[in-house]
């Protein structure tokens, strides 16, 4: 069974929704983002999707854009990002790790060498926003090969004919996009996401994650009434920007604070679903 596979029947037994951070690797540097990547299972991430810096993220908002500037400056590469996720493992070997991003950097990489490596890396889930299924044919044998999942991104703009179309390529979880937009923007409505969740769930087995415009332990909490997972990225991208000096360099408790952050949200996902659960509303 793999990583991904593995924690989502852990949380199923446990009877609560699972917590994804995002991190922007480098950002804004390689030793803080190590560090905070390090920091986040014990703080109470159950998977990490870890963004690999790209120049035109077109899917992403300002927040998660301006990091990754940040993170290209400091020198990222995907063969770095790949190289933090080797040292994460030699620590954990259990928390999934799901890379985000797009398909330049992966074709010019070589794309069965990319998916060689990273899964020897430790990596177990694909998220590359910019290849839909019909255009998946140069990557999805090799991702299959390697043991990776390739995980879809769904959209309140997905019709009812194409969805079993984008779930039947689907493996790992489904990523439920709460808005018809970047992320970090805005929020989608709780009686929008009522209504979404078991329109995927009608067609699909697989776990279902929200994400896009979830900021709050009280968004994160109802989103965890519905979902099986919550997705956070912008809100913990723009606590590390509000903890750099004036010279985008990380402070001291940069990373405390983020990670207190994660801790926060954490505590109201995994609560949501038991009656006395810290709900934060």
């Amino acid at each position: 069974m793999s990583r991904i596979a593995a924690r989502f029947e852990a949380l199923k037994r446990e009877g609560r929704a699972g917590f994804v951070t995002y991190l922007q690797a480098y950002d804004p540097d390689p030793a803080c983002s190590m560090a905070i990547l390090r920091g986040l299972p014990g703080a109470g991430a159950d998977l990490i999707e870890v963004g690999v810096p790209f120049t035109d993220p077109m899917a992403d908002g300002p927040s998660i854009q301006r990091a990754a500037q940040r993170a290209l400056k400091a020198g990222a590469t995907l063969a770095g990002v790949l190289a933090m996720v080797r040292d994460f493992r030699a620590e954990d070997d259990e928390t999934p790790i799901v890379l985000m991003g797009y398909y330049n950097p992966v074709l010019s990489y070589g794309v069965e060498r990319f998916c060689c490596d990273a899964a020897a890396s430790g990596v177990d889930g694909l998220i590359v926003v910019d290849v839909p299924p019909e255009e998946a044919g140069e990557i999805a044998p090799h991702a299959r090969d390697a043991g990776l999942d390739l995980i879809r991104l769904i959209a309140p703009t997905t019709g009812e004919a194409r969805l079993p179309r984008v779930l039947a390529a689907t493996s790992g979880f489904v990523y439920y996009v709460s808005i018809a937009g970047i992320t970090g923007t805005r929020s989608a409505t709780a009686e929008h996401l009522a209504e979404a969740v078991p329109r995927i769930r009608r067609h699909t087995d697989l776990p279902v994650a929200i994400g896009f415009g979830i900021r709050t332990p009280q968004q994160a909490a109802e989103a965890a009434r519905l979902a099986d997972a919550v997705v956070v990225g912008s809100a913990l991208v723009d606590t590390l920007a509000a903890g750099l000096d004036e010279d985008g360099r990380a402070r001291r408790e940069t990373r405390r604070q983020v990670l207190d952050q994660v801790r926060a949200l954490a505590d109201a996902v995994h609560g949501a679903r038991h009656e006395g659960g810290r709900d934060d509303r």
